[in-house]
């Protein structure tokens, strides 16, 4: 399984960003694909997640109702839009899956970067 994660960038408080991340190397079938973020001096936490086959989402406190996450299952792609982005956003941010009948995620790809500064 290989996941490439992109999109990330420097952007205003206040902007809107989308990550998208490519998966690839099987079928996802029953997997759970989601987003996790890891700010600097702090431990990675848990942002969104969703079901491959109905498309169930997860999302943490701290951004529900601002995050979306999607699925599309032809491109095999998992998008999340993040809007009123604020300075606590700032992190690095990774996809993950999760094979299908688990709760860890087994498979990370590498982070980008999201950054929000004035």
């Amino acid at each position: 399984v290989q996941l490439q994660a992109s999109g990330g960038g420097l952007v205003q408080p206040g902007g809107s960003l989308t990550l998208s991340c490519s998966a690839s190397g099987r079928t996802f079938t029953n997997w759970k694909l989601g987003w996790f973020r890891q700010a600097p001096g702090k431990e990675r936490e848990f942002v969104a997640s969703i079901t491959w086959n109905l498309g169930t989402t997860y999302y943490a406190d701290s951004i529900k109702g601002r995050f979306t996450i999607s699925r599309d299952r032809d491109r095999n792609t998992v998008l999340l839009k993040m809007n009123s982005l604020n300075p606590e956003d700032t992190a690095v941010y990774y996809c993950a899956a999760s094979r299908a009948g688990t709760d860890s995620y087994q498979f990370w790809g590498q982070g980008t970067q999201v950054t929000v500064s004035s």
